[in-house]
C-alpha cells in the first residue's frame, strides 16, 4: 500500500523531498543544530561537535563509525545515529553498541572539558519510526541508565524552491529535583541557562548605567566555571567562530547592552551545581527564583 502524503503551509503546497544519502542528512543537522533539541528544559541547547567518528568495538564485533557526537548544555554528551528511513529496534541496538564505548570519547579532551564526567543520551533520527519504537520512546527508554531519543525529519520542497523540514521527537525523561530543569521567575519558566539571560536582563534593567566592570562585580565569573557568566558579545562570538561551538547567547534578541555601551552575552553551559551557585548569588541580590 503507497501513502500519499501533501502538506500545505500559508497557502503553498509542499510535495516531499526526502533526504538522498545519510550524508546529506547529516551535513543539515550540522548547519541546523537546533532540530536536535529535545525539549524545553535541559535538552535546548544543542551543539555539534563532531561527525563520522571512528569508534573502536562499536560494532560488536568490529569497528564502528558513530554519525554525529553533540553536546546538550554543560551536562550531556549525546551519541547520534542517522538514517534514512525507518528508525527501529535494529537501529536502536546499534546505537545501544555505541554506547558501550562512549567512554572513548572522554579519552579525547577535545570533546569533553570539565573536570566532571558527562551524563550521556542517545539520539536516533530517521524519517520514520517503527510503531514499537514509537511506543517505547514515549514511555521513557533507558539503556543502561541512558536516556534514548528518537527524531523524525521530513523534508519538502514547495512549487517557489523553497526547502521545509518539518520534526517530530518521541521522548520522555523522568526530571527530579536535582535536575535543576525549571525554574520561576517573574512568573514566566525557564530552563537554567534561559534563567541566567533573564535574571542578568532583570538585573541591568533595574540598574541601566551598570557597566560591565560592576556586572563582573555583581556576577563573579566563577559562578559558572570557565566561561564566566557572561563575557562581551564580540567574544562570545570569536569563541563560536573559532570552535564551532556555540557558548553563549548571541542572537540580537538575547544580548544585553550596558550602561557603558558595551554589549554582553551570558553563557549557555551549565549543569545543576554552578546552577545552584548562580540561583544563591542571584537571592542575595534581591532576585526571587523557584525551583519548579
Amino acid at each position: 500500500m503507497k501513502i500519499f502524503k501533501q502538506v500545505t503551509a500559508n497557502n503553498i503546497e509542499l510535495t516531499p523531498y526526502p533526504f538522498k544519502r545519510e550524508l546529506a542528512m547529516e551535513a543539515y543537522l550540522v548547519e541546523n543544530e537546533e532540530v536536535l533539541s529535545l525539549d524545553n528544559e535541559n535538552f535546548t541547547e544543542v551543539a555539534v561537535l563532531d561527525e563520522e567518528i571512528a569508534l573502536k568495538k562499536g560494532r560488536k564485533n568490529r569497528d564502528g563509525r558513530i554519525d554525529i557526537l553533540s553536546s546538550y548544555g554543560a551536562e550531556y554528551l549525546a551519541i547520534v545515529e542517522l538514517k534514512l528511513g525507518v528508525i527501529d529496534d535494529n537501529a536502536l541496538r546499534q546505537l545501544e553498541s555505541y554506547l558501550e564505548q562512549k567512554k572513548q570519547f572522554l579519552k579525547m579532551e577535545k570533546y569533553w572539558e570539565e573536570e566532571y564526567e558527562p551524563k550521556w543520551i542517545g539520539v536516533l533520527v530517521g524519517s520514520s519510526v517503527s510503531p514499537d519504537l514509537q511506543e517505547k520512546l514515549m514511555q521513557g527508554y533507558t539503556y543502561n541508565d541512558t536516556p534514548i531519543a528518537g527524531i523524525v525529519l521530513n523534508r519538502f520542497r514547495g512549487a517557489d524552491g523553497n526547502i521545509f523540514v518539518i520534526s517530530d521527537t518521541y521522548f520522555s525523561y523522568k526530571y527530579t529535583s536535582k535536575d535543576y530543569s525549571k525554574f520561576k521567575f517573574n512568573n514566566q519558566t525557564y530552563n537554567k541557562g534561559r534563567l541566567v539571560n533573564a535574571v542578568v536582563r532583570a538585573y541591568v534593567d533595574q540598574n541601566p548605567k551598570t557597566t560591565f566592570a560592576e556586572l563582573s562585580a555583581a556576577f563573579p565569573k566563577e559562578i559558572q566555571g570557565s566561561f564566566g557568566v557572561f563575557d562581551k558579545t564580540s567574544r562570545a562570538e570569536q569563541i563560536h567562530n573559532d570552535s564551532g561551538r556555540k557558548r553563549h547567547y548571541i542572537k540580537p534578541n538575547e544580548v544585553i547592552n550596558l550602561g557603558d555601551n558595551e554589549i554582553i552575552s551570558t553563557c549557555t553551559q551549565w549543569g545543576p551545581l554552578n546552577t545552584e551557585a548562580f540561583i544563591e548569588n542571584a537571592k542575595k541580590l534581591g532576585f526571587d527564583i523557584e525551583l519548579v
